[in-house]
Order: structure tokens, then sequence, then C-alpha cells
């Protein structure tokens, strides 16, 4: 049988990995956006590759932006498991 201060320990470290995985889940959530609006923002602007660039009809979705792109849809599956909800799959382990 666990002591009291055995059983405090367990409660406050399910709480601790139950809060680092809410963080976790966050950080997900944030990647996805924050990466398409910087790669709209490298279009835009134009970035820093527009201006070394000695082609002067470069498209704006070169270099940075392409990169931002795709980094932004590497981090999707967690916004598509988010509108599957509890329904669209098994839980995550």
């Amino acid at each position: 049988m666990l002591s009291s201060s055995e059983a405090q320990g367990s409660v406050s470290t399910g709480t601790l990995r139950s809060r680092a995985a809410g963080l976790a889940d966050g950080l997900c959530l944030a990647a996805a956006p924050a990466f398409a609006i910087m790669a709209l923002l490298t279009a835009v602007t134009g970035g820093a590759d527009m201006i070394c660039s000695a082609m002067h009809h470069a498209m704006p979705l070169d270099g940075m932006a392409t990169m931002y792109l795709l980094m932004s849809a590497f981090h999707l599956p967690a916004w598509l498991r988010l509108m599957a909800g509890p329904a669209g799959g098994s839980a995550r382990s």
C-alpha cells in the first residue's frame, strides 16, 4: 500500500504530465498557422531572397516562402486530428 506522501507524488506527477501534454498539443496547433503566416509575409514583402536575387521577375513563392509552406503542411496533422474529434479515430498513445 502507498503512503500518503507517495500517493501525493504520483498525483502531482500525473498532473504535471497532463499539463505537459496540453502544452505540447498547443504548440503543435500553433506551428501550422505560424508557418503559414511567415510564408505569406515572406511572399508579400519579398523577403531576403528578392533583395539578393539577380532575377527581377522571380516568383514570390521561391526560397523561404516555399520552405514555410512546406513546414506548415508538415504541421497540419495536429489540426486534422483536432477536426476529426474523438469519433475520428483511435486515441493518441
